[in-house]
């Protein structure tokens, strides 16, 4: 009933083409595109009015509003098709925005230390935030902040200096998702707002303390490249808080704090779950490189999270 969000388009070979016409052919099918002819000549009041009726989300704008309406009747249609197993998704998904060292202008020989790292646990079937995580990080290279890094994230030096060494914040990541039963009772995967967070922050990070990059972190869901291709948007379209605007929502908080951006990434994510996307894996990092992961690939949650080794 959920929609997959693709991560490309060049999956229609001729082999894919012919079982996809052959899965479609079902009357069902019809009735759902005869439906979405309907709905795309609707106009916004129109549209807002029939979600309204089905107790849906009204806010967003039209295509929003369209992609939200077609995938409610076609998993309506579907529903009374053939029953959805509920155990073939992620039980929770741990949306990750780091904080990290910064200059201004980021000239480019300077090293990125993490020095916020937060979670925030959405639980993909109630839809909420059902936890948080969150600690500072204290730097090893350049452990002075500048004054640009203290105005752009609100971290302060003080802050900082207090804090733990990035291999203890970690343990305590660690702990946490264990203790939360995330890989073994549970099934979940990691979220972040492009991907940087993993490929570039934490990979540099592992190297600086020192220690191999975790298992649990080398697949995620980048947020940015679901919601393009969920509605259709192109890519220059999907900044937080244009993502934000186009579904009808503020941000809240402070930006920049990675706890707070955390938090709006997540409503983002359970938006989307609610307008009918199937949030997958779409990255992942292989050799220390960062590559893609296709939508076609079977669905598999992220491992029981392990401390990684310490590098000789």
């Amino acid at each position: 009933g959920k929609q997959h969000c693709r991560n490309n388009d060049q999956e229609t070979n001729g082999k894919k083409l012919t079982s996809s016409l052959s899965d479609f052919s079902d009357p069902v099918y019809k009735e759902i595109a005869i439906t979405n002819g309907y709905i795309n000549r609707m106009s916004r009041d129109e549209l807002r009015s029939k979600l309204a009726e089905f107790k849906l989300e009204t806010r967003g704008v039209k295509d929003v509003l369209k992609k939200r309406l077609k995938n409610y009747y076609k998993k309506q249609k579907l529903m009374q098709k053939e029953p959805i197993n509920g155990d073939s998704y992620y039980d929770y998904i741990c949306v990750v925005d780091f904080e990290a060292t910064c200059e201004e202008g980021n000239p480019p020989e300077f090293v990125h230390e993490i020095i916020e790292f937060p979670v925030v646990l959405v639980n993909t079937h109630t839809l909420e935030i059902e936890d948080t995580f969150q600690q500072y990080v204290k730097p090893e290279i350049n452990p002075k902040l500048s004054a640009f890094c203290i105005s752009l994230t609100g971290i302060t030096q003080d802050i900082v200096d207090k804090a733990d060494t990035f291999p203890q914040v970690l343990q305590k990541v660690i702990e946490w998702m264990r203790q939360r039963e995330l890989g073994t009772k549970y099934s979940y995967s990691m979220l972040t707002d492009g991907s940087w967070d993993m490929s570039k922050f934490l990979n540099i990070q592992c190297r600086i303390s020192r220690i191999k990059y975790p298992s649990f972190a080398k697949r995620w869901i980048n947020i940015r490249k679901s919601y393009g291709n969920f509605y259709k948007v192109p890519r220059n379209q999907t900044k937080l808080t244009i993502m934000l605007e186009k579904l009808g929502m503020n941000y809240d908080g402070r930006p920049h704090s990675g706890l707070d951006d955390s938090k709006n990434i997540a409503r983002i994510a359970i938006r989307m779950l609610q307008d009918g996307c199937e949030l997958r894996v779409n990255e992942r990092m292989h050799a220390g490189q960062l590559m893609t992961v296709s939508s076609s690939a079977p669905l598999e949650g992220a491992p029981a999270p392990q401390m990684p080794r310490f590098r000789n």
